[in-house]
């Protein structure tokens, strides 16, 4: 146990003056010897509003036992989360981003208010993981994150997986006349069979790897199913795990640093992850004081395979990745390769390369879900960062599975993403266009709404490798085909998104890395000087306060 002075719950219960404190805490079950102990925050997003978080109370429990197992003094607690799959396609989908910043705060305010020696957090969706490890940062006392785990993939009518994004590309189906309505029921009713996560390599588990990768969460936590009785083991052993770290004194800016981050974004490259790793990762970077920017980002990308064929751009889901050795088999093909730091500092008190001694690599196993690194899927990284007179502070285009990496072509411009749905209902895009959203931004939004309704249907309508589409808003992990998102400045502070028309030529380059108009200079000052900024979408609540607040999407679209 820790020295009694290192504890910082005895700032609430320690002395005569903290008497009333120790008399309310006696009414939760508190005893004598409960006053002595470390005193550790649970934070549990469970909800039952989404099957990613669904199961959360029950993990939580688990990782509540292990705590009390240890010695500590476990106090669960919640956090709100919301559901970007039950948000998207409309008005609700701004309040995606944004849940990430309220949940770092509201983890802060309940741990750092109640003085708590560590955290344990338990999150399962897109915003909830990111807003967790924040928070972690942000506080700087010992901390473990356990995911919620992956969902199993559904079955479809011909007996092939499905997932959360096949219902949505259903839709673009139905549209196209390639389903009736009975079909799109189908694989509705089986996209999702239980409790988890997103199963293709989304935002969710693009998070929990990275988070891994990062060292935050304990070996195998992004791999293990959220039904299965190794993700309960793991959240018991998280709760024993974190006293050891209040022992030894190691808390999340020993573990978060660059080497750290670039094992994390390494793991996010290799599995073809989600462009949402960008904003998610350099927000935790900005809360632990660690310098990380765009170019840390590109520097990567230009030396890290793509070698998981998962989806969306690939076959598989996590739950096969899982049945042949899950994220550490990757962790240590990588790291035989050289392409990780080995000597990082790790939740479990050991080093990467420590906890990776024991595990097999992937390579080592009869398997198609990784391939090959003399064989990848692309032999540089599927995110790439663009930039050029359309995106000066940058934009980013996810290419895995693309056949076609530039496009040059006329713009059809749509102030938000319901004006793009409804022509995309009306059949009224084609091959060759070059879709412009804007209005979509942190600020603009307010939020940075996801695209993937839009995305998801016109892949749907077999447009998905004849056209490309960029946005100052986001793009869900579970979109494909050439997408550019992300783009900086935004339409709504006068970025150069805001002055294009109907009809300008706009080139997306991923090889060159390049996003341009063919628009001078001169023109694109009268535009300019013709524009007037729009008065904001929203004026009170919690939109307004993160529209007032918010940096640029370069810069991760913190609030902090």
């Amino acid at each position: 146990m820790p020295p009694r002075n290192r504890l910082h719950s005895r700032l609430t219960t320690e002395g005569i003056g903290r008497a009333p404190n120790r008399a309310m805490l006696r009414a939760v079950g508190f005893l004598d010897e409960d006053f002595t102990r470390p005193v550790i925050g649970i934070a549990s997003l469970f909800s039952d509003i989404t099957p990613c978080n669904a199961h959360l109370d029950r993990l939580a429990r688990k990782g509540y036992e292990g705590v009390r197992a240890a010695g500590g003094v476990p106090q669960v607690f919640g956090a709100p989360t919301a559901s970007d799959g039950i948000m998207m396609g409309h008005q609700g989908m701004r309040y995606s981003l944004v849940s990430r910043e309220v949940i770092a705060d509201s983890v802060e305010v309940v741990a750092a208010g109640m003085n708590h020696d560590g955290l344990l957090a338990f999150g399962g969706c897109d915003k909830n993981m990111p807003g967790c490890v924040m928070a972690m940062a942000r506080m700087n006392i010992p901390s473990i994150f356990v995911y919620g785990g992956s969902i199993l993939p559904g079955t479809g009518a011909d007996g092939a997986d499905i997932d959360i994004v096949s219902i949505f590309e259903a839709v673009g189906q139905f549209q196209a006349g390639k389903l009736d309505e009975p079909g799109v029921k189908r694989v509705e009713c089986e996209a999702c069979p239980g409790a988890g996560a997103c199963g293709g390599m989304y935002t969710a588990n693009t998070m929990s790897s990275a988070i891994e990768a990062l060292g935050m969460s304990l070996p195998y936590d992004a791999s293990y199913p959220a039904v299965s009785a190794a993700k309960e083991r793991e959240a018991f052993l998280a709760g024993k795990v974190l006293l050891s770290l209040i022992e030894k004194n190691i808390c999340p800016r020993a573990i978060i640093n660059r080497k750290s981050l670039e094992n994390a974004y390494t793991l996010v490259l290799a599995l073809g992850g989600s462009t949402n790793a960008v904003l998610h990762l350099m927000a935790i970077a900005r809360e632990a004081e660690v310098e990380w920017n765009l170019a840390d980002f590109d520097r990567l990308g230009a030396k890290v395979p793509h070698l998981a064929d998962l989806k969306p751009g690939g076959r598989y889901v996590m739950y096969d990745l899982y049945k042949v050795g899950g994220t550490p088999a990757v962790l240590k093909a990588l790291l035989e390769a050289g392409m990780l730091h080995g000597d990082c500092l790790t939740c479990t008190g050991a080093t990467l390369a420590e906890n990776l001694k024991p595990v097999r690599s992937i390579y080592e196993r009869r398997q198609s879900v990784v391939r090959p690194l003399n064989d990848p899927m692309h032999p540089s990284g599927h995110i790439v960062i663009l930039h050029g007179n359309l995106a000066p502070e940058g934009a980013v285009a996810k290419v895995a599975g693309l056949k076609q990496r530039r496009m040059t072509g006329p713009a059809r411009v749509f102030d938000g993403e319901e004006a793009c749905f409804k022509a995309i209902e009306r059949r009224a895009i084609n091959p060759g266009d070059i879709v412009v959203i804007r209005g979509e931004g942190p600020v603009g939004g307010p939020g940075m709404r996801e695209m993937l309704s839009v995305t998801a249907a016109l892949v749907g309508q077999g447009l998905g490798e004849s056209i490309g589409l960029l946005t100052d808003g986001r793009f869900s992990g579970g979109t494909h085909g050439l997408m550019v998102g992300h783009v900086a400045p935004e339409a709504w502070v006068g970025g150069p998104i805001a002055f294009l028309k109907d009809g300008d030529r706009i080139t997306i380059d991923a090889d060159g890395k390049q996003l341009t108009v063919e628009i001078d200079d001169a023109e694109m000052g009268r535009r300019r000087k013709g524009w007037t900024r729009p008065e904001p979408r929203v004026s009170r609540g919690v939109l307004a306060k993160y529209a007032r607040t918010v940096r640029s999407a370069s810069e991760g679209a913190v609030t902090s």
